[in-house]
């Protein structure tokens, strides 16, 4: 009987050992001007339920002004209200939501911080949150613009670490995961809005990058799943598709998914669904990309399995609800 008991927990042990670690995740994101990205956060923090993703922070690359308040009422309907919340405090874009869904969330959903002010430098947040992870560790998300990581690229050291900004990437990063470009090649929204800082990061960028092109996502339609389940009530994922979906012709089957792939790939990986074309992006003067096939340690997603498949998933997650 002792050695059942002693093997019993030399299983146990062993299967400890091989589980998956939470894939630590910076979520940065232009959350705002397109909703996709709340779908992309719901998956994010259905991933951390389910002891998958690690949530280190969550930035905006967009300085509208209800962009941390829009953060905190995610991260707190989601039970994580503390997790560190940055907005760009310089330059940067400033594009509000046509739909005004997010002036619902913010009247109706409790959130700990109330205003962009309230915020910490979206560049303070990522050198202090990578400074305390384990080298190689991180995976940062992008699903908006590239400006925080253009800043962070160039940011000196400071009283979080004698670092610069590159070799802070350098050391604690292991990925970034982009909803960036077009490819093989074209003009998408995410590139062209800040290019400058496209071709900074892109070019320069130490680590290895997965993007997952417009092309990857557009097709991919979620939301209508969530918004007919009539037993999910006040959730602020559902009241966002609520609002929004009705307002756009091209939005009848559900929005295009853009930035819940970059989620899904950043924590799950890319197979089954996808293979990948290895590479580097170019980022033109016009704010359009094209691909050079000689390039390396860059990679963007061909879809591999049927686009249903993904977006059957993906509606799945879109209605977790927060844990009891």
């Amino acid at each position: 009987m002792k050695c059942f008991y002693f093997l019993l927990a030399l299983c146990f042990t062993m299967f400890s050992a091989n589980a998956q670690k939470p894939v630590p995740i910076i979520f940065d994101t232009d959350i705002g001007p397109d909703y996709d990205d709340v779908g992309a956060i719901t998956l994010l923090h259905a991933f951390a339920d389910s002891g998958e993703a690690k949530i280190l922070a969550t930035v905006a690359s967009n300085k509208y002004p209800h962009a941390a308040a829009v953060l905190s009422v995610f991260n707190t309907y989601f039970k994580r209200a503390d997790i560190p919340i940055g907005v760009p405090k310089g330059k940067a874009a400033d594009m509000s939501d046509e739909q005004h869904w997010s002036d619902t969330l913010i009247a109706k959903y409790p959130h700990k911080i109330k205003s962009n002010g309230e915020a910490e430098d979206a560049v303070n947040v990522y050198r202090k949150v990578l400074s305390q992870q384990p080298d190689k560790s991180v995976t940062i998300v992008t699903v908006g613009f590239l400006t925080n990581l253009a800043n962070l690229i160039s940011s000196k050291a400071d009283k979080f670490s004698n670092l610069s900004g590159a070799e802070l990437i350098k050391k604690k990063v292991k990925r970034l995961v982009s909803m960036a470009g077009k490819f093989p090649e074209g003009k998408e929204f995410n590139v062209f809005i800040d290019s400058i800082a496209s071709q900074e990061v892109f070019t320069n960028w130490p680590t290895e990058v997965i993007y997952s092109g417009w092309e990857i996502g557009e097709k991919i339609k979620t939301g209508l799943p969530l918004i007919q389940n009539n037993g999910i009530q006040n959730s602020p994922t559902k009241d966002v598709f609520r609002i929004a979906l009705p307002m756009a012709e091209e939005d009848k089957n559900g929005r295009s998914s853009w930035d819940e792939t970059a989620v899904l790939v950043a924590v799950k990986g890319y197979e089954p669904w996808y293979s990948v074309e290895a590479g580097s992006i170019i980022v033109n003067e016009d704010g359009s990309n094209s691909w050079d096939k000689d390039g390396t340690n860059q990679y963007y997603l061909v879809e591999r399995l049927p686009y249903i498949k993904v977006q059957q998933f993906i509606n799945q997650l879109m209605q977790h609800q927060p844990q009891q």
